[in-house]
């Protein structure tokens, strides 16, 4: 399978994939707070965390930290290379789903 056809290893964990999709669904350049990702997507900070950091160092995602102590903040968006990583993404599975019900292969 070429590159082109691979689902991306870094969308493609659950979580991650989750993340990516709920930052797409902002305007181009809006982001979020750590807090209200976590709570829109139900993960502990330290999944969380694990997650933006792989998907950061894809460079999908960047993280901004503002404020120290009590007024700290972190806004986490997508960024344009995360916007068309899952756009590429998107394609690819439907060019596997769209292959699978036109080769008319059924698993019973």
């Amino acid at each position: 399978m070429a590159a082109e056809t691979q689902l991306d290893p870094v969308i493609h964990a659950p979580a991650r994939l989750r993340v990516v999709v709920t930052l797409a669904s902002l305007p181009d350049r809006d982001n979020l707070s750590f807090t209200r990702l976590q709570e829109l997507l139900g993960l502990t900070p330290g999944n969380l965390i694990t997650h933006l950091r792989k998907l950061e160092d894809a460079g999908y995602v960047t993280t901004v930290k503002t404020g120290s102590g009590v007024t700290a903040r972190t806004s986490v968006s997508l960024s344009q290379q995360g916007r068309q990583a899952l756009e590429n993404y998107t394609a690819v599975l439907r060019q596997l789903l769209d292959s699978a019900s036109t080769n008319g292969s059924s698993p019973h």
